[in-house]
């Protein structure tokens, strides 16, 4: 299960990214929610001070990454029920450590930016029991969360979106993000005694040059190199080699449910090409299996329908 985080100062447009989020059908954790759920059990009003005040006991109790810890297993709960994850909040560098502790590289961590003048504008239209203030207040504020190490989970993101009028435009690089995210694409290959490895390793990242690779040894197998990769590189090597049609084709034979399902040419991809087998070769191929829920989206993005060896239409992800 693949969970991303927006991190970003107050009014930057973390609650709007989430909405994207939750159009796409995602799952949202709100880390303020914690917040004001015990400020609510302590008999306090929702104010900025009350949720800032209990926010920084908590800390100071329970350490500084006391929010995520108690968001943990309210992800955790979605396992099964979804692919991803969104958490909305991420207030410092110690929450971004919790969660990757625990989940790994299937942490992602997307920055959510804009300008003070913008942030404190759309804080005083937001009109939120805790938003109550001018610009001495929004520095305040954030000063407070910077403290929290704002500052450092901000350096440490993966990926970063400025929200600027038009609206839209944010809403759509936000929408790309959670649904490349999304996607879970394996990718595997033998390395036979004859094979040397940085040579499959070779093959594979001349295809997916952000493979995360680890080697599979096990006594009486071959060994296995198998990892996580994107797919960008990919998209952009079937429009040079212009074989749109024959990419189409494989991935519609090997569509079952969520998942699509080819081979790749080992030695072809060793030499920067794409070449889809479709029957079995002496040293194998390389296996790839794309998992989302709406796997023909990912076909029509990777490998549109041509006319005269066109795209009809390229669509964007």
């Amino acid at each position: 299960m693949k969970v991303i985080a927006f991190v970003g100062m107050p009014g930057a447009g973390k609650t709007e990214a989430s909405n994207v989020a939750r159009e796409l059908g995602m799952p949202v954790v709100v880390m303020g929610d914690v917040l004001r759920e015990e400020v609510s059990k302590r008999g306090l009003a929702p104010t900025d001070e009350n949720i800032g005040g209990v926010a920084g006991q908590l800390r100071k109790e329970e350490g500084m990454d006391a929010i995520a810890k108690r968001c943990i297993p309210r992800i955790k709960a979605y396992e099964g029920r979804s692919n991803v994850v969104v958490v909305d909040g991420i207030r410092g560098i110690a929450e971004v450590e919790a969660f990757k502790g625990v989940f790994g590289d299937d942490f992602v961590l997307v920055k959510i930016d804009a300008p003070f003048e913008v942030r404190l504008e759309r804080l005083s239209r937001r009109g939120r029991s805790d938003d109550a203030g001018g610009a001495d207040w929004l520095r305040q504020r954030d000063e407070r969360e910077l403290s929290w190490g704002m500052g450092k989970a901000m350096e440490a993101a993966d990926k970063s979106v400025t929200n600027l009028e038009p609206i839209e435009r944010f809403k759509k690089e936000v929408r790309s993000i959670l649904i490349r995210e999304s996607i879970t694409t394996a990718v595997s290959a033998l390395v036979f005694p004859t094979e040397p490895e940085e040579k499959v390793v070779r093959a594979i990242r001349n295809v997916f040059p952000d493979a995360r690779l680890r080697m599979v040894r096990q006594k009486g197998y071959v060994d296995r190199l198998e990892g996580t990769a994107g797919l960008d590189h990919m998209h952009g090597l079937l429009r040079k080699q212009k074989i749109l049609d024959t990419a189409r084709s494989a991935m519609l034979s090997g569509l079952k449910g969520h998942e699509i399902s080819f081979e790749l040419n080992k030695q072809a991809a060793y030499m920067g090409c794409l070449n889809f087998l479709d029957h079995e070769v002496a040293l194998g191929g390389i296996y790839v299996t794309i998992e989302y829920e709406e796997p023909r989206l990912i076909i029509d993005w990777l490998a549109p329908e041509t006319r005269e060896g066109r795209p009809v239409e390229e669509i964007e992800l």
